[in-house]
């Protein structure tokens, strides 16, 4: 059983090179924001829900943008 226990720790603590940057971003903003830490488990599930967070602010930005330029340039 500690061999099990072993092969799931080490699937836990190796993250593909593709997930690397946005683990990177998600740790700037919890430190930044002073957000306490997750744990290694939830580290990738944090990782992608702050992503989502971001990308959705993008979008909200670009869209309130493009209406404002559209009201603006056909006035």
């Amino acid at each position: 059983m500690a061999m099990h226990k072993t092969a799931i720790l080490l699937v836990l603590s190796y993250h593909p090179i593709t997930m690397r940057p946005l683990l990177f971003l998600s740790n700037a903003f919890i430190n930044t924001f002073g957000i306490t830490q997750p744990t290694p488990k939830n580290a990738t599930r944090t990782a992608w829900f702050i992503a989502c967070l971001l990308a959705l602010v993008i979008v909200l930005v670009a869209t309130v943008a493009a209406v404002v330029l559209h009201l603006a340039f056909h006035r």
